[in-house]
């Protein structure tokens, strides 16, 4: 397959050992592009579900995949997320071409990006509240899987896919509002500190467009996820872009193999200690 070029892609809320996480297609978009710099902005690895039980092959090919990346010149940025938060302890460190951080500020093209997870706006993981929340992140992934299993019929039967959690969303309008409230929020800290752009995850929501205040204006995105959306943002000819995984595109000799020699995981500690030791290694 033949790599696309871009600048910076930014990806989050790849939730790997969970049911709901589309390794396979997050395989295939990782192999399909070379970019210059790769953002992870949280949630890559859920802490907060994992189980040694259920971390398949599939999963451990996207850290692969990522490594690949890395050992061919990409720079990656690593940004904490809730569900991966045990990482927040190791903030700032720096090996080679990978970074770990909580936040950050690039310049692209003379405009000022501030990036970080975005679950600082959400009281629901905080406190009392982030037991609930915890609890709820299973329910959504059981969720989840019951939704592929419907699609896997709807599939057979020639019928067009359907989202449950999207409609459960677009249907309760305090989900609407907390969505809109979490974009408006982030947008004004943003004009506020002088930012053309801000990105965040955490919302499983993409998202591009212009908010305006009295202060100012400022772009405002979001790179959803790859449990529900599979989408992306990528940054080319100085602009930013949505991009949308279709399944259409990576068949007919475009899917990738999946390595069957992949060791199983057998120890995985929840500070991922093992993950950041293994970027140092040549």
């Amino acid at each position: 397959m033949k790599k696309r070029n871009v600048d910076v892609v930014v990806m989050s809320d790849l939730h790997l050992g969970t049911y709901g996480c589309h390794a396979k297609e997050i395989v295939n978009y990782l192999k399909s592009i070379a970019p210059q710099i790769l953002i992870l902005n949280g949630d890559i690895i859920d802490g907060w579900q994992f189980s040694k039980r259920y971390f398949p092959a599939a999963h451990m090919q996207v850290i692969k995949e990522v490594m690949s990346l890395l050992g061919n010149g990409t720079r990656v940025i690593y940004i904490t997320g809730n569900h991966d938060e045990m990482l927040r302890r190791y903030s700032d460190v720096e090996l080679g071409n990978f970074q770990l951080c909580d936040k950050l500020v690039m310049e692209l093209n003379g405009k000022m990006t501030w990036i970080f997870h975005g679950d600082v706006f959400d009281t629901s993981t905080k406190g009392s509240a982030k037991l609930l929340a915890k609890f709820g992140g299973h329910g959504y992934d059981l969720l989840i899987l019951l939704n592929r299993s419907v699609n896997w019929f709807l599939k057979l039967m020639k019928r067009e896919k359907m989202s449950f959690s999207k409609k459960i969303k677009n249907g309760v309008k305090k989900a609407v509002k907390w969505i809109g409230d979490f974009e408006q929020t982030a947008a004004e800290l943003a004009i506020e500190k002088k930012y053309d752009y801000i990105i965040c995850g955490h919302i499983h929501q993409p998202q591009k467009r212009v908010i305006e205040t009295e202060k100012g204006k400022v772009t405002y995105l979001n790179s959803g996820d790859w449990v529900e959306n599979l989408t992306s943002l990528e940054y080319n000819n100085n602009a930013w872009e949505i991009f949308q995984y279709h399944e259409k595109d990576f068949q007919s000799g475009k899917v990738v193999s999946m390595d069957k020699k992949l060791p199983e995981l057998n120890v995985l500690t929840n500070e991922v200690g093992l993950f950041i030791n293994s970027l140092a290694k040549p």
